[in-house]
């Protein structure tokens, strides 16, 4: 089985700042270190993965853009500024996916074909995103995850990798991230925080058991491996928003000094490509025909 490697591409301290205070801050040279040593390492285990990057990133550093692609890697699309699909419009989701996407595309002259949303923001009520990739161009989307989670989540919808048929006759290919089945629902695995705060035992066992019925798909972010980060600065804000963001902090701090241990391990133990490659392998189905919608349309 060859599973996906994934990496969204964003900045820890800029996003934090945006939705936590309300304050606009540009992505920070650390996004360029700590993806390049995520580089480093995915060459020296001769692993290749699809990097989903913001648009902000992608206009601030050109050049991590261009090393990415020079590695060997996919690139994809997660937003330009880290909007949940649920705080916009259609237009507005329209405008960050397009701007991103030729972004990206006129930087290392290549088609992109992916999209990750932000913290997984394509549920039941922004459905509507997926008609407008698939209008954008892009032929496939990884943002589901087929759970009933307190944050995220689409439950009940398909585990494996699938097209999905939407409105005037077009389709996209949705590639759901990876979960386990136990105690009689689904649990999310393969990936971040899970990662990072279980032993790497338990992912290592959540990867067989995904790997019995499809290819399963890791997913983590450069910050993860980025130490040395201080207290967050709460000042100015009131005692219960104070306490609440010092806990998200802390969570996300928590156990990122075993995280490139663990990313190392996992792509050594399995065998790992890029998301592209993934489908195409998996459905049969080559991503990057000149009439993917009009050969789908045309034949509904």
């Amino acid at each position: 089985m060859v599973n996906a490697l994934t990496i969204d591409v964003e900045d820890y301290h800029s996003i934090s700042s945006r939705d936590w205070r309300g304050e606009d801050m540009r992505p920070l040279p650390i996004v360029v270190q700590n993806t390049t040593r995520l580089l480093d390492r995915f060459a020296e285990a001769g692993a290749r993965g699809t990097f989903f990057v913001l648009g902000e990133v992608a206009e601030q550093y050109p050049d991590l853009i261009r090393k990415i692609d020079a590695g060997g890697h996919e690139l994809g699309v997660h937003g330009y500024y880290h909007r949940q699909v649920f705080k916009l419009t259609a237009d507005a989701f329209r405008k960050e996916v397009g701007d991103t996407k030729k972004l990206v595309e006129d930087l290392i002259g290549k088609r992109i074909f992916g999209h990750r949303a932000p913290a997984f923001s394509i549920m039941p009520q922004t459905r509507w995103a997926l008609d407008v990739l698939a209008e954008e161009g892009f032929e496939y989307d990884s943002s589901i995850f087929p759970i009933a989670g307190r944050r995220y989540g689409w439950p009940g919808f398909r585990p494996d990798i699938h097209e999905i048929a939407l409105e005037g006759g077009r389709r996209l290919i949705e590639a759901p991230l990876s979960t386990v089945r136990m105690f009689g629902r689904r649990w999310p695995a393969c990936g971040g925080g899970y990662i990072r705060h279980f032993p790497a035992a338990i992912s290592r066992w959540a990867f067989r058991r995904v790997e019995r019925d499809r290819p399963a798909i890791l997913y983590m972010h450069p910050y993860e491996i980025e130490l040395g980060v201080g207290p967050y600065d709460t000042s100015g804000l009131d005692a219960k928003a104070a306490a609440r963001i010092r806990r998200l902090h802390w969570l996300q701090l928590r156990n990122r000094d075993t995280v490139e241990r663990k990313i190392v391990g996992l792509i050594k133990r399995f065998r790992f490509a890029p998301m592209c490659e993934v489908i195409e392998q998996t459905i049969g189905l080559k991503l990057g025909s000149p009439n993917y919608q009009t050969e789908r349309v045309g034949s509904n």
